[in-house]
């Protein structure tokens, strides 16, 4: 029990003296993150030519079966997060999911290897999958969809961990959340192109092979960073934790704040550094509040009913899921501007691909590599030109907030999807104009470079945005709850689907068709992104309401010390 009018120091859990963690485990981190990104992607472009080739599947079918895949694959870092807050710990998760995750390979590759696994090439006829095939097959699409969600879910995280007790942690945490994502985002093109052609040109059995390989190798590096690794403990029943403050709050509320009443006793664990809640949404405080020590303490001190007397740390939690849930939102709907994968590989087989030779022509489904691009050229040059030079014009260290990149990022895609709008108008009126056909797309003369500035304004505000995104949830939320807000930036990305099939079915009770159709010259993909084009201005504005009602978030705090 602490008084609100005591001076107590809080303890100090790690110092800079600590002999584990630091920037030395980085590349065991980094390492294991690479393999398992550059596996996960590679599998994904392909993966619809393996099930229609391998399996004789239908494109029905085989589209219906990795959104299977992906719906278990968004849903794993969520659950992965709340184990390793809760339960296991990010060390354990990431340990056991690098294992499952290279089990789950190994049952996909052994098809490849084994020819009673899959189904016997067409010859005159083409034979359907088997009951055990199948199951072969989706047993290790769930086993890699846990590996991969286990280790996404708690690797940035628990990369953070390490840096807790850098000097200068602001500066260190920026470059780490701008250099992970980078190199996630270098690996994403490893696998979209290296991966891809080879087993497009090398075989299955060979292209898995590698994958197989990859994964093994990323659960060895991974453990073999583990006498360096500085390894939290995961805090006890942290969801049944947040309900019980609602509870606790509510059977309290009839308690009054006395102002300037400094006799108020909080229960807290005794591990603690908070003493007393923060000032913000105050009328969760009630459920810490003791009102009789005799009554609601046990002799550990412990609380007697813990659905009416929570810890500060509890309430503090809950506080902070609920204070970011609008900035949150703001990131949800900047993500619809980027979920447009399919409308982007449609576009570009109207265009002319070929750059500098006429014999080289890009893949259509590689025009995404654009946006990827951008991206790490993006968070290189602000990591190692704009911050130095600005820091060397002001002469000290320059650090811009993680709120003001989240708002820049979000400023960009505006432009983005305004300029996504224009060019879309003016290939489609070209096509149109040359009478293509529904059947054939054809060729609207129009080159691809048409597309490349508007992923330049794509990878300057996913690289600002969701390296901020990450970086702000990581450091507002408690240690304890670290993982699950790392896993908050995907889980934006997952529920944007569900506003863009919002705003395809009022294009079409509007009565004029569908906007978004599988033939980009009969619907009209420059109308949407005219509404995602307002949509976003709004979604701005909202996010400067929100950020300004939020206050100085903790990475802000020392730059104003410092300007002091």
């Amino acid at each position: 029990m602490e008084k609100m009018g005591d001076e107590q120091k809080p303890l100090l859990v790690t110092t800079s003296a600590s002999p584990k963690g630091g920037f030395r485990t980085l590349p065991f981190i980094v390492g294991t993150m690479a393999l398992v990104s550059m596996t996960t992607s590679s599998l994904a472009a392909d993966m619809i030519k393996y099930l229609m080739g391998e399996y004789h599947m239908d494109m029905v079918t085989g589209s219906n079966l990795i959104y299977f895949w992906y719906a278990i694959t968004y849903i794993v870092p969520v659950t992965g997060a709340i184990l390793a807050d809760s339960l296991m710990g990010r060390f354990q998760v990431i340990g056991i999911a690098s294992i499952i995750g290279f089990v789950g390979m190994v049952l996909l590759w052994l098809p490849t290897v084994i020819p009673h696994a899959k189904p016997p090439p067409c010859s005159d006829s083409c034979s359907s999958a088997t009951t055990f095939q199948l199951l072969l097959l989706c047993t290790s699409f769930v086993l890699l969809s846990v590996g991969s969600g286990g280790v996404v879910s708690c690797m940035l995280a628990f990369g953070a961990d390490q840096l807790k007790h850098i000097q200068n942690n602001a500066g260190a945490m920026e470059s780490y959340f701008s250099w992970y994502y980078a190199i996630f985002a270098l690996c994403e093109v490893v696998g979209l192109t290296c991966l891809v052609y080879l087993q497009e040109n090398a075989g299955w059995k060979i292209g898995y092979g590698i994958l197989v390989v990859f994964m093994l190798f990323a659960a060895l590096f991974f453990f073999l960073g583990s006498p360096f690794y500085v390894k939290q403990n995961a805090k006890r029943s942290l969801i049944p934790g947040l309900l019980k403050v609602i509870v606790a709050s509510c059977r309290s509320r009839h308690l009054k704040f006395s102002s300037g009443n400094t006799q108020i006793a909080y229960h807290h664990n005794s591990s603690t550094t908070m003493g007393y809640p923060s000032e913000r949404l105050r009328f969760l405080n009630k459920a810490c509040i003791i009102q009789d020590p005799q009554q609601d303490l046990n002799s550990d001190g412990t609380a007697v009913d813990p659905w009416r007397l929570c810890t500060v740390d509890q309430v503090e939690e809950l506080k902070a899921i609920l204070k970011v849930i609008p900035i949150w939102f703001t990131g949800v709907i900047m993500s619809v501007d980027f979920c447009q994968s399919s409308f982007a590989v449609l576009q570009a087989t109207t265009l002319d691909r070929h750059i500098f030779s006429s014999n080289f022509e890009i893949p259509a489904g590689s025009v995404g590599l654009f946006g990827v691009g951008f991206s790490v050229v993006w968070i290189v040059l602000y990591d190692r030109l704009l911050l130095p030079v600005a820091s060397r014009i002001r002469g000290n260290t320059v650090h811009f907030g993680t709120k003001s990149r989240m708002g820049f990022g979000i400023f960009v895609s505006f432009w983005y999807a305004v300029l996504v709008g224009k060019v879309e108008s003016i290939r489609r009126s070209l096509a149109i104009k040359q009478e293509h056909s529904s059947d054939n797309l054809g060729d609207s003369k129009m080159s691809i470079l048409w597309v490349v500035p508007q992923y330049a304004l794509m990878g300057i505000a996913v690289g600002s945005n969701a390296v901020a995104q990450n970086q702000f949830f990581i450091s507002e939320f408690p240690r304890s709850m670290s993982t699950i807000a790392s896993t908050l930036y995907a889980l934006g990305y997952s529920l944007a689907s569900l506003l863009m099939s919002s705003i395809n079915e009022l294009s079409i009770n509007s009565g004029n068709g569908s906007w978004i159709t599988s033939d980009i010259n009969e619907g009209h993909y420059d109308y949407f992104y005219w509404v995602l084009a307002g949509l976003s201005m709004v979604n701005f504005l909202l996010f400067l309401i929100c950020s300004r009602s939020y206050g100085p978030s903790k990475d802000e705090k020392p730059v104003a010390m410092e300007e002091d």
